[in-house]
Order: C-alpha cells, then structure tokens, then sequence
C-alpha cells in the first residue's frame, strides 16, 4: 500500500532570496525534481508543487515551496497536509540550519525550533512539532555579523563551490528517509566525511 510524502523545501519567495543560505530547503526540492524532469507548478494552497513518486510504482512524492516567507511558512504547508490528506509524520522540512556547520546535513523527527521561525510556524500550525526534518547545515556567521543578515546573504565562493554536492547529498537524504526510514537516513547522512 502506497502513501505520500509532502516534502517542503522552506525560503524564502521571489529572485531576490534565491540564491540566499535561507533557501537551501527550496535548493533541494528543485534538485528532486529535476532528478524527475518535473517543473513546480502554482497550487491553490499558495505554493509552487510537483506531483510525482519516490521511485516508479513507490509512494507518492509531493514537492513543495511555499509562496510565503520563510516566517509565516505554515499556512502554506498546513493547506497542502489537508488537501493531499497527510499527517504530519509523513511532512518532511527541508530547511537551512545555523547551528550545524555549512556542508553536514543532519535528520531528525521533532525537537524544538532553534530560533528557527519557519520552523516554529509550521509546528503551530500543525499543531505539533513532530514532522521529519533535513536539516542542512549553513554554519554561524563570522565575526560578530547579525545571524538574520548571515541567513539572507549569498553563499560565498567557498561555499558556491561546493553547494551542488551539499544539495545532491541532501536530496539523496530526503529520498532515503521516504523509503528507508529515519534511521537508515541517519546512519548514512551523519557519518563524518
């Protein structure tokens, strides 16, 4: 018996963000979706959605980058969990985390925000904070630069260079939580480099 899986890559909406540390979650839905050959499409909950599968005949795989800023993310995915009728275990976040050093990715189910609003808005309204995460990591800012500006600035040439892998591998961690579960995921994706 299939499912499906809502994979929610959070940012923020528009040119200008883009290419920004905040909206690596989106990076990574656009690479599951080009591993497809889909293109995202508007949906009436108010973000852009590609409707495809984890693997042929495998579960149903619903991208998603909402239209709404990262801070107020949740109506958008609360929309796409009723109307493609998944509960919050099978919504997978996508999402930039400063607290882990830029090119590690570390999964988890619930847990707290960490400051992160996006996240925090979601889990209310869900109304629950136990939805699965990949969280990619996009290191502290250096020095004593504002974490909100760090969030909203280019990746760096350093970074840029090796950015394609981190969301290669991100999105490789996406599709084993689906189909391989938590722990297969996390035994994989944490292990040093």
């Amino acid at each position: 018996m299939t499912q499906t899986w809502l994979v929610v890559g959070l940012g923020n909406p528009g040119p200008k963000y883009a290419a920004t540390r905040h909206n690596v979650g989106q990076m990574v839905v656009d690479e599951l979706a080009a591993r497809r050959g889909e293109a995202f499409r508007e949906h009436k909950a108010g973000a852009r959605v590609v409707e495809t599968w984890v693997r042929p005949g495998g579960d149903k795989l619903v991208l998603a980058k909402p239209n709404s800023f990262m801070n107020v993310s949740g109506a958008p995915v609360g929309a796409l969990a009723r109307f493609y009728s998944v509960s919050p275990e099978q919504v997978v976040l996508v999402h930039d985390e400063l607290d882990i050093p830029f090119d590690t990715i570390k999964l988890k189910i619930g847990g707290g925000h960490g400051g992160h609003n996006g996240i925090r808005d979601v889990a209310r309204v869900l109304t629950t904070p136990e939805f699965p995460r990949v969280r990619v990591g996009i290191g502290r800012p250096p020095g004593r630069q504002d974490p909100a500006d760090w969030v909203l600035s280019p990746f760096g040439s350093t970074e840029r260079a090796n950015l394609p892998i981190l969301i290669s591998d991100a999105a490789d961690a996406v599709e084993q939580l689906v189909q391989e579960g938590l722990l297969a995921a996390q035994q994989k994706h944490h292990a040093p480099r």
